[in-house]
């Protein structure tokens, strides 16, 4: 019993003196007391908005009323002269890539598309040189294959045999003085058409001869057959017309964009579906002086070696042109990064700290992803290459695109303070936005679909209602298909379906 009362004791001891000490620390040390913190206050947002709708402002943060999104705070800075100014978490979130311009030596590779042709420089007529009948074909259909040599016809040709009875006749005189018309007889069996071979084996037979085989003069196909057997032919009546294949040409269709940079000579790689793994070396002949209106492009005839006569008229090539390149230095940026406003051309510059702006450059020649750059950049810039819709939807609400339009009203116009309202500044062309989801409901032109989440709106998956006009094909799409659809916000508020089709359950990248 005495051993517990002790025991007892001892702590209520230690309790009173814990208690004790803690007072005394308490009154010793009062700046231990916690302290408002005197960091810098947190920026303060002018307003909140909608992304999608970014002329309406809301004066809290929150979601979106109309898309049940989370609303995007707008900060004082966000007005930097000549500039936009984005959240960098909001940025990184929707994958804004930037990229530095520098300073190169522009290699081009210039690709067009073409098919492979005869060589029109390696034809062969192969006439009559008198009138006669075909008495039959050796070749008898186009397009066969011909040897130097080979028989193509047989000719019964009275002329023929007149000339080698007259030059048999002279040979066989003696009478003195008579060699000036035995060569001009000879001669005559030459320009009639035959040859050396042929006129030595009439020296030995001392007989003329009935019928004529005409020969092909080169290797090669038949590109064209006039007679059949039986046919009576005049003097000069062409009779087949052979192509070489030992060369064919490529007939490239060059852009008219690239069409400048190529000049006789330049040298060329094509590849052939027909030969995959192959490269074939060739020359561009000459780029014809006539432009195509429809495709507007250039053709390029291309001379391609074809000693195994493998390339075959009609084949299709891909072709590689290794374009000059310039000897100088020159400012370089990805070609990704250009903006076409249709009137100009305009690239993001990042300045840092998320803050952008647009700038007017002009641009010279392309070449492997990259545009050299003549007026607008420096070495060391940095360009956005994607999520230029977030920074367009940014720059909408200060007018910064708009005071590209007129240069000299910026000043005017950096300065000009936001209007409340803005739905009379809302841009003529509709931004267009890509998703996919499932369709839940419809109703007449009221679309329900449970879409996936949308990167170009900083939206996930949610419940969204749609419209549709008449022009949209909605055939065979029905509740409970996953679609992919494009939209757009209309003139009335609403999102309103431009184009919408069905995907597999497997699809995963489709888009309209």
């Amino acid at each position: 019993m005495r051993k517990s009362s002790l025991i007892l004791i001892t702590l209520v001891a230690f309790a009173l003196g814990s208690i004790a000490t803690y007072a005394i620390v308490r009154r010793s040390a009062p700046n231990l007391e916690p302290k408002p913190s005197s960091a810098m206050p947190e920026e303060k947002a002018l307003y909140w908005y909608d992304p999608m709708v970014p002329q309406q402002h809301f004066d809290q943060p929150g979601k979106s009323p109309f898309m049940g999104m989370q609303l995007v705070p707008k900060y004082a800075d966000a007005g930097r002269a000549g500039g936009v100014s984005i959240d960098p978490r909001l940025a990184q979130s929707l994958g804004v890539r930037t990229a530095r311009v520098e300073l190169g030596s522009l290699a081009r590779t210039l690709r067009a598309t073409g098919t492979v042709a005869f060589d029109e420089g390696a034809i062969t007529t192969v006439p009559s040189r008198v009138a006669g009948i075909v008495e039959s074909l050796q070749v008898r259909t186009p397009m066969s294959p011909v040897k130097r040599g080979q028989a193509l016809l047989t000719l019964i040709a009275p002329e023929w045999t007149a000339a080698q009875e007259d030059y048999l006749a002279l040979r066989r005189t003696t009478s003195p003085g008579l060699d000036g018309l035995r060569a001009a007889a000879r001669q005559r069996l030459v320009l009639l058409g035959l040859e050396e071979s042929q006129i030595r084996k009439l020296d030995q037979s001392g007989h003329a001869t009935l019928r004529f085989t005409l020969t092909a003069p080169r290797d090669g196909v038949v590109r064209e057959l006039t007679v059949r057997d039986g046919a009576s032919v005049a003097m000069g009546t062409p009779l087949f017309t052979l192509n070489g294949l030992d060369t064919v040409w490529i007939n490239a269709a060059v852009p008219e964009t690239d069409s400048g940079g190529i000049v006789a000579g330049t040298a060329i790689t094509a590849t052939l579906p027909a030969f995959p793994g192959e490269r074939f070396s060739g020359t561009i002949e000459t780029l014809l002086p006539e432009l195509d209106s429809t495709t507007r492009t250039q053709r390029a005839r291309i001379v391609l070696a074809n000693l195994q006569h493998r390339l075959a008229p009609g084949m299709f090539a891909n072709v590689e042109i290794a374009a000059p390149t310039a000897a100088t230095h020159s400012v370089l940026a990805p070609s990704e990064a250009i903006i076409e406003t249709g009137t100009r051309k305009v690239v993001i510059v990042d300045e840092g700290g998320g803050h952008y702006r647009a700038q007017e450059v002009r641009i010279g020649a392309e070449g492997n992803g990259k545009s050299a750059v003549l007026g607008g950049l420096s070495e060391g810039d940095s360009v956005v290459l994607s999520g230029q819709f977030l920074i367009d939807s940014e720059a909408s609400l200060t007018g910064t695109l708009t005071r590209l339009e007129d240069a000299s009203s910026n000043s005017a116009s950096a300065s000009k303070p936001m209007p409340k309202d803005m739905s009379a500044e809302v841009a003529e062309q509709p931004e267009l936005h890509l998703a996919k989801g499932t369709v839940k409901k419809v109703d007449g032109h009221r679309w329900t679909i449970t879409t996936e989440a949308i990167p170009s709106l900083g939206m996930g998956a949610m419940v969204m209602t749609f419209v549709s006009s008449d022009s949209v094909s909605v055939a065979g799409i029905h509740p409970g298909q996953r679609v992919s659809f494009s939209f757009i916000r209309n003139a009335s508020g609403e999102l309103e379906i431009v184009k919408i089709g069905g995907l597999d359950a497997s699809a995963k990248g489709d888009q309209p």
